[in-house]
């Protein structure tokens, strides 16, 4: 006798619908919960800047600690993250996240009873800490959760909206803490929300196999010391001046260092930045288009700040309010890069986007004079920073592509310290342009000059160094 085994039933629309709504709500909070470490360190970063002034009164800090509070948190951060990235390699991404996500949650606590300001200082160093060993993580952890293409270009563009929301709201929401509860709940806000991450991310977050790669030592000690160095001298220079000996010692061992690396990473077998992501276009140009992006962005945010009130003669108040509209547009991009990214490729959104920033800095350097209406000056950075929103999750997607899973982590721990230099670099240069012009409305359309180049560049290189891998 045959018997004849039933095909399988193909399950009903019905059946199929709740199984693809716990999904997306599943990814929805994967991609939350991988989104609250970039968020409680953008948050810090913009309230501490608001803060700053009532730490320095409430603690009697010098102008010079007050900077190492406000910036010693990027040194360390900066200098650890491509050590965070190969950790993550070795141990698992999700291991490497966690524990940074505990560091900088205990870190906040630690800065929240602070009782001076060299312990305020060593709990900054310890977010610092925290914040390179999650970051890179977490995108690390974002591409094994979706890794299809298409759905990751519009992960990217919402996760950046969410971390973009975070910066543009920190400065009034310091405001707030700080002027209702004390400079100390600006720490202790961060409790709460790294609590939720630690519980939720061993919920719902998968781990990823580590691959018990080697470290490579003297690689990253080479690596620290170059982006250490660099990021003191950039730190110190405007205080003691860029010929001061101390200065200039951080400048000569930066660029011994970074010698030294190089010439570590092409005889090593075991690199810290694998040779064959410098043989896609597509990591090198990311990584510029990071490092001149970050340059341009929080240089231009710092010119802002000081033009409106010493230019403008607005309150911290006032332009603190009138910073908004440059800000709060960045997620918009980011919400615009999710439409358009799968559609048209990360490359022309890279290169377009670019575009559009650098000649809306163009107009600002053609029309900054005394008694442009603050309109104009609005409009045209909300536009400009539409731009940047679509620019930023575009590069991102880039280094993932080239990176891909096996990278992932080292990938973007060498964007995030390219984009953090940048930052220090672009904040230090910005600052020079200033003081050689004389500051005022001169200064800052000289300026905004420097931003709309850079910016250019930027695109240039998007445009012709992302193009697909034969």
């Amino acid at each position: 006798m045959i018997t004849q085994t039933a095909a399988p039933r193909p399950a009903a629309s019905g059946e199929q619908a709740p199984a693809n709504q716990r999904k997306q709500a599943r990814g929805g909070l994967q991609l939350l919960v991988l989104a609250l470490g970039f968020v409680m360190a953008s948050l810090d970063t913009g309230i501490m800047n608001v803060a700053a002034n009532d730490l320095r009164a409430r603690l009697g800090l010098s102008m010079s600690g007050l900077t190492w509070v406000v910036d010693g948190y990027v040194l360390a951060f900066a200098s650890l993250l491509l050590l965070a990235g190969s950790l993550a390699k070795r141990y698992g991404a999700r291991r490497i996240y966690l524990v940074g996500l505990a560091a900088f949650t205990v870190a906040s606590l630690l800065g929240a009873v602070a009782p001076n300001g060299t312990a305020l200082v060593a709990a900054r160093f310890a977010q610092g800490v925290g914040a390179a060993l999650f970051m890179p993580s977490s995108l690390s952890l974002l591409m094994h959760a979706f890794p299809e293409p298409a759905r990751r270009a519009k992960v990217l563009g919402v996760w950046s909206a969410i971390v973009s929301t975070s910066v543009g709201l920190a400065p009034t929401l310091g405001g707030l803490l700080v002027g209702t509860l004390g400079w100390r709940s600006i720490f202790l806000v961060n409790l709460p929300i790294g609590i939720v991450g630690l519980l939720l991310t061993r919920r719902v977050v998968a781990a990823v196999p580590a691959r018990g790669s080697a470290l490579g030592g003297s690689g990253h000690v080479l690596g620290l010391l170059a982006l250490g160095s660099l990021s003191y001298a950039l730190i110190e220079g405007p205080g003691k001046g860029w010929s001061a000996p101390l200065v200039l010692g951080a400048f000569a061992l930066a660029a011994l260092a970074a010698a030294g690396f190089v010439v570590r990473e092409r005889a090593s077998r075991t690199p810290v930045l694998p040779v064959v992501l410098f043989s896609d276009s597509r990591f090198s140009a990311a990584n510029v288009v990071g490092f001149l992006f970050n340059f341009a962005f929080y240089g231009a945010l710092f010119v802002l700040g000081l033009f409106l009130q010493t230019a403008r003669g607005a309150g911290p108040v006032t332009a603190g309010l009138q910073m908004l509209p440059a800000v709060l547009v960045i997620p918009l991009g980011n919400m615009l890069y999710a439409r358009i990214g799968p559609r048209i490729g990360n490359r022309a959104a890279l290169a377009g986007s670019l575009a559009v920033s650098a000649a809306g800095y163009v107009l600002l350097f053609l029309l900054l004079a005394p008694g442009l209406p603050y309109g104009v000056i609005a409009v045209t950075l909300a536009v400009t920073n539409i731009g940047s929103g679509v620019a930023s999750p575009a590069m991102t997607g880039v280094l993932m592509e080239a990176a891909g899973r096996e990278h992932a982590d080292i990938g973007s721990a060498t964007l995030n310290a390219n984009r953090q230099i940048g930052s220090l670099v672009g904040i230090a240069g910005m600052g020079a342009v200033l003081t050689g012009a004389g500051g005022g409305y001169q200064g800052a359309s000289h300026a905004f000059a420097l931003t709309a180049a850079a910016l250019a560049a930027a695109a240039v290189v998007g445009r012709l160094g992302v193009r697909a891998r034969s």
